[in-house]
């Protein structure tokens, strides 16, 4: 897929990509592209561009939705970023074009600069995985001012004007988690490990507290030690995890609430306590299904990434369109894996 250059945007949904002055000033402000000639397209940008075709020509006009994605190393957002390129291919037919933009969720300023970039001149809709910063919500709030429809996605930022959240349940997974982790540990006593990418995303926050009120409440005999963050990095998250176990040699439980998974898988094997500790984490990726398969981890909580960009494509074109969204085709639900269901391999 070609990157974004100015030349192949027709009027009116023309985007001229700018940047923002807000890494060397510490001020978000909307920076032309004819000021720097040389970001005028993004090498990062991944954009895929159409035009209406016969078979809609009953719509009012093209539409261009950005979604903005954390990049690294967390493997679910790579499967995120791969079903929104793929998908975009399939929408151009239909006068819809998608740009990909790599944001860094643990960054709040920056969030907020690339949402400072797009107005109703450059884009349509944006859906956004959005941190729990102050400045993200007020960026969030600026661009629907700005007549640009805004849905989160995966991680919710419900105190912005943000007009629709597209993702699971998170509490209700977390509360899940613990469930799970309940009846794998049958009755015994011991501390169970917390891990999380951050506590600033609302995703796992709310997992953390949907866990926590279940184990509270009904397993009075695990206690749980404070949540240690990894920021979603395997490295963090395989020394978070080694720390842990040194530190409490009464551990018998381990809940991810984030990703990193790989070096808390790794953590574990290299301590000799893969199957000592019941582990449960999020996400199905290659790398959580070998663990699963062979015991290291126990059950996986996960959501659909395909499912959460269809939705947020529909519901952003039911809002540009002001048709009503449809709430039960647009619910994401919560899949529980174990060992022995895990889906085929695609």
């Amino acid at each position: 897929m070609g990157r974004t250059k100015e030349k192949n945007i027709a009027d009116p949904s023309r985007v001229e990509v700018g940047i923002t002055d807000s890494t060397v000033t510490g001020q978000s402000r909307m920076t032309s592209s004819h000021e720097y000639p040389e970001y005028a397209a993004k090498p990062d940008m991944k954009s895929h561009n159409s035009s209406p075709t016969i078979e809609n020509v009953d719509r009012k006009r093209p539409l261009t939705f950005f979604f903005l994605l954390p990049n690294g190393s967390n493997a679910f957002m790579a499967d995120l970023t791969r079903e929104a390129e793929s998908y975009a291919q399939t929408l151009e037919r239909d006068g819809i074009s998608i740009h990909v933009e790599p944001i860094d969720a643990y960054d709040g300023h920056r969030v907020a600069g690339t949402l400072a970039i797009l107005d109703a001149k450059n884009c349509n809709g944006v859906a956004v995985v959005a941190p729990l910063f102050p400045e993200v919500r007020a960026a969030i709030d600026r661009l629907q001012d700005r007549g640009v429809h805004v849905v989160t996605l995966v991680s919710d930022h419900p105190a912005s004007a943000r007009k629709h959240f597209v993702g699971i349940d998170n509490r209700a997974a977390g509360r899940t988690a613990a469930r799970l982790m309940g009846q794998f540990l049958n009755g015994r006593s011991g501390e169970i490990a917390l891990l999380a990418g951050s506590l600033g995303l609302r995703d796992h926050a709310d997992r953390y507290a949907g866990f926590r009120e279940v184990i509270t409440a009904d397993y009075p005999s695990l206690s749980l030690l404070k949540v240690r963050e990894g920021r979603d990095d395997n490295t963090r998250s395989r020394n978070l995890t080694k720390e842990i176990l040194k530190e409490h040699d009464g551990v018998i439980g381990l809940y991810n609430m984030g990703a990193g998974n790989r070096g808390a898988i790794l953590a574990l094997e290299e301590v000799e306590k893969a199957h000592a500790v019941s582990f449960i984490a999020h996400e199905l990726t290659p790398y959580t299904r070998e663990a699963i398969t062979s015991g290291t981890i126990n059950a996986l909580i996960s959501q659909d990434p395909g499912h959460e960009v269809r939705s947020a494509v529909r519901v952003l074109q039911a809002l540009c369109e002001d048709r009503p969204i449809v709430s039960g085709q647009e619910r994401i639900g919560i899949d529980v894996f174990l060992k022995d269901n895990l889906p085929p391999e695609t």
